[in-house]
């Protein structure tokens, strides 16, 4: 048998029963092991705190790098100018316009509490046409036309709800000044990591393959693709229709500008599209403006509306493959977690882990097929 010990032999001839083997190298190993652990777990929790901007630093520069590239090439072949210079075009064009976009919803949000506490908002009386609006009609014309009536009981039956509702957002109101920060931080950690870029993106695909062959490498350039697809053609094009439609909101002095930009800027995330927000402003804007500055706001509306028709096909390789569900989760989930840098995070993140998972079970597949019977 193996386990049996071999015994060992004197100059006498004399049997000599075999020493047991030492459990000394191996507690040696769990000790390494252990300690190895320990400083893993400890450089993991001081990190922490960082790690959403890293992240969020790195997904800016895989989806930036090519402009990055291009500029540098047209530039002479100078990348700190061109870091440089994109750097401070993201600043300007993304971190500028939503921070003033993000802290003008957080005003009006936080007055519109202020209002309901101080009991001075009040509710116009509902249309009769709400009334012929399939399935939903008669209730909500009950319900809109109780809250127009008596504002404070309407409030005090949906109190508990009101409570918990308004609580989570005016925490996550609280939080956006961090977020703003944290995300002008990392755009210009972003303008850092443009010139290494080639050297930490061979990095990351030498360890993927040792885990996992040149599958792992694969799925490293799979990453790259799905972020520059959803971070330019949705996070991009989201940005922009949200941008122009607040401009045009604030040019005709609509109402609550900055809520109905920032609900474009979630309907378009989403890939739902600015209709929802748009039309209603449209219609709205024909009722109680002059024609002239209707078909104005509605000539520049459309034109919004129409943005993402032309261009996603330019900025999206072979097609956004990402379904809108998952999408929609990355959003919700992103916001919920990380505040604002969340709801651009939560869907390239998600969107990633979908296309890798997709693309595991399809390389799966294929190899049991290929394998002989």
């Amino acid at each position: 048998m193996d386990d049996v010990q071999t015994p060992l032999k004197t100059e006498a001839g004399a049997s000599v029963p075999a020493s047991p083997p030492s459990i000394e190298p191996r507690v040696t190993e769990f000790l390494r092991l252990g300690v190895l652990a320990l400083f893993a777990y400890w450089s993991l929790t001081l990190v922490a705190p960082f790690a959403i901007i890293a992240i969020w630093a790195g997904i800016l520069t895989v989806a930036l790098y090519p402009a990055f590239k291009a500029l540098t090439a047209l530039l002479g072949g100078r990348p700190r100018l061109a870091a440089a210079a994109i750097t401070l075009l993201a600043l300007a064009v993304i971190a500028g316009p939503l921070a003033a976009i993000a802290l003008s919803f957080a005003e009006a949000v936080q007055a519109l509490f202020g209002k309901l506490a101080a009991g001075t908002f009040a509710v116009p009386a509902p249309p009769d046409a709400v009334r012929d609006w399939p399935l939903i009609g008669d209730w909500l014309h009950t319900a809109w036309t109780q809250a127009s009536g008596n504002l404070e009981a309407t409030l005090q039956r949906l109190a508990p709800s009101l409570l918990q509702a308004g609580g989570t957002v005016l925490g996550k109101i609280a939080g956006i000044g961090l977020d703003l920060i944290g995300f002008i931080v990392s755009v210009i950690i972003a303008g850092f990591l443009f010139r290494p870029g080639p050297r930490l993106g061979e990095g990351l695909k030498l360890f993927a393959r040792r885990v996992a062959g040149e599958r792992g490498a694969g799925f490293v350039d799979l990453a790259a693709a799905t972020i520059r697809n959803v971070a330019r053609g949705v996070i991009g094009v989201a940005l922009l229709q949200a941008l122009l439609a607040g401009l045009a909101f604030s040019l005709f002095a609509i109402p609550a500008a900055s809520v109905l930009a920032f609900a474009v800027l979630i309907f378009c995330i989403v890939q739902i599209g600015p209709a929802p927000v748009l039309l209603p402003v449209v219609i709205w804007a024909w009722m109680s403006m002059e024609t002239r500055a209707a078909l104005g706001l509605t000539l520049i509306l459309v034109f919004v509306g129409l943005i993402d028709n032309v261009l996603k096909p330019m900025l999206v390789a072979r097609g956004l493959k990402t379904p809108m569900l998952v999408i929609l989760a990355g959003v919700i989930g992103g916001t919920l977690s990380y505040g604002l840098i969340g709801l651009f995070l939560g869907p390239i993140v998600l969107g990633v882990f979908y296309d890798l998972v997709v693309a595991w079970i399809g390389s799966t597949r294929r190899e049991d097929e290929v394998k002989p019977v």
